[in-house]
């Protein structure tokens, strides 16, 4: 059993010198975590230079697609650099780790697209993503533990959320630069070259955090464990392969992490693709409306942190979870109303639906961007709602109905593709696509949200809340995390549940949700993958995850 410290003499409380090196250590975080974000912020360009050989909807999906690897190979990064952190300190660890990452998102930058060297242009992408992905996935786990060692026993919520804060302060730097990019060259210039800037000058940041990370002292736990020679000699065996510890890892994770990461990725990300690609609304007005709300919301990561001192971990984060279970459906429905109502109006007065045969419609997204999804007529419909975000519903037919789209009652039969070839057939699904773009345009259907009837007070509030979950799920992870585990396997045993959770669960969310949308045809059918994973875990958590916020951390 975990030794409280309620019994235990106060020795480790913070001094001045210490709190400086919490307060660089996070800031040199703050600076990673902007790397990481940008090309979740750069999505829609990247699309479009690296994925050009591919179809529009399919090209975001891939991107998101890149984007996800960096944090599919995360917890490879945790099992890498977490051993290396317990066996050889977290300092040194810190600087291996910023400086991978600030290197790859630099040469992001500097990268030629796919009409300059074709296939090997995404290849190269993925590549530097995957870099990103292991160097991240050993800096969140130093850096927690590095604080956590740091702080006093009953503040070490309050002091770890200043790690989490990071993630957010990251985002919202990367949000800052982007916008005044955009905003200072305009968006035909930004589109054409200057999205590559706010990579470039990562080159920066990277200076100002590795001479940060430079003044940095060992952690005062492991410099104790070292000048002892209790280090673990294998922490992945000591972490993984004792079930005493294992158990701990696989509750962390479901119990705690998975729906922390879904909350958190639906919160901050989910919902910015979801305002461009769904709503459509301008990507400066939808970067503008996330950095208000995150600047609204960022304070209460530090409120949650402080709040676990005191009441513990554990109800707050569970409490966060099931919040976004229970009003996810409702708040993006909000959201609609209120960044686009005249698309929320027409959805609701003038409904899409498809009418065909299942058999012959294909899962509207093709990773090897093979598929024109033009061989059925089922297929010519449904990729034109997929590419324009069209809400719609499907209506079976009998096999070999030719498909037909349904605008407000109208019916518009899509063109037979058995009947047509080459050129004739290009010509023709051309003329349907006009025709069902003339169609939406007279019910109503907007091209783009309009800035004059947003409702931009209420979309702020509704980006807020979603905030708010993120900061209550957020704020209390890293104190619990560092609590579960003994210090000489901490830096390995947390950052694999955490980079699993946060890198798997949370980062494919993107690319899932979008892909469930578009095999569907509902734009809140996405949903159902953050708002399942936050209820399995609010079960899983009651039932198996501690309480951690008394324990003692120097055993």
């Amino acid at each position: 059993m975990a030794t409280t410290y309620d019994a235990l003499p106060k020795h480790h409380q913070a001094t001045h010198d210490e709190k400086l090196v919490i307060t660089a250590s996070s800031l040199g975080t703050v600076f990673e975590w902007y790397d990481f974000y940008l090309y979740g912020l750069l999505a829609t360009f990247i699309s479009k230079v690296f994925f050009a050989g591919v179809n529009e909807t399919t090209g975001f999906i891939l991107a998101l697609g890149a984007f996800a690897a960096g944090f599919a190979v995360r917890p490879f990064g945790a099992l890498v650099f977490g051993r290396i952190g317990d066996l050889v300190g977290r300092k040194n660890t810190f600087l291996v780790t910023m400086g991978l990452m600030g290197l790859s998102t630099f040469a992001v930058g500097l990268l030629p697209g796919y009409e300059t060297i074709g296939i090997a242009s995404p290849i190269i992408l993925v590549l530097l993503r995957i870099i990103q992905g292991l160097a991240l996935g050993g800096e969140y786990g130093g850096a927690a533990t590095f604080v956590a060692e740091h702080a006093p026993n009953n503040r070490r919520g309050l002091y770890t959320s200043f790690i989490q804060i990071t993630a957010t302060f990251g985002l919202f730097a990367a949000l800052l630069v982007v916008l005044g990019f955009r905003t200072a060259m305009g968006e035909d210039t930004f589109a054409g070259w200057g999205w590559r800037l706010p990579f470039l000058i990562s080159s920066v940041l990277l200076a100002v955090s590795m001479w940060i990370r430079m003044q940095l002292n060992e952690s005062p736990v492991y410099q104790k464990m070292k000048d002892e020679g209790t280090t673990s000699k294998a922490p992945l065996t000591e972490a993984f392969a004792r079930w005493g510890n294992l158990k701990f890892v696989l509750i962390a994770l479901f119990g705690a992490v998975a729906g922390q990461a879904v909350v958190w990725y639906a919160g901050q990300f989910y919902a910015m693709f979801y305002l461009e690609k769904i709503l459509k609304v301008d990507g400066a007005t939808t970067n503008t409306l996330i950095a208000i709300a995150l600047a609204l919301g960022t304070p209460f990561f530090v409120f949650f942190g402080w709040l676990s001192d005191r009441i513990g971990r554990k109800y707050i984060i569970l409490g966060g979870c099931a919040l976004a279970a229970l009003t996810y459906f409702p708040a993006f429905h909000t959201l609609s109303e209120a960044a686009n109502p005249a698309l929320s109006h027409a959805t609701r007065d003038a409904p899409v639906l498809v009418t065909a045969h299942e058999g012959e419609c294909s899962f509207q997204f093709d990773p090897i961007g093979k598929n024109k999804f033009d061989s059925s007529s089922c297929d010519i419909a449904k990729a034109f709602l997929a590419k324009s975000g069209i809400n719609y519903a499907n209506v079976a037919a009998p096999a070999g109905t030719i498909a037909s789209i349904s605008i407000g009652g109208k019916a518009i039969a899509a063109p037979n593709p058995a009947e047509l070839q080459g050129a004739d057939r290009a010509a023709a699904i051309t003329a349907y696509q006009d025709e069902i773009k003339a169609a939406l345009t007279e019910a109503g259907y907007p091209a783009a949200a309009d800035p004059e009837q947003m409702d931009k007070p209420m979309v702020v509030a509704i980006l807020f809340y979603l905030v708010l979950l993120v900061t209550m799920v957020y704020g209390p992870i890293a104190a619990m995390l560092v609590e579960l585990f003994p210090s000489k396997i901490r830096y390995t045993s947390m950052s694999l549940p955490y980079h699993l959770g946060n890198g798997w669960f949370g980062g494919f969310l993107p690319t899932t949700a979008f892909a469930m949308v578009a095999a569907t045809g509902d734009i809140y059918y996405g949903l159902w993958y953050p708002v399942v994973i936050a209820a399995a875990t609010v079960v899983i958590g009651l039932i198996f995850l501690p309480e951690t916020f008394r324990r003692n951390i120097d055993d």
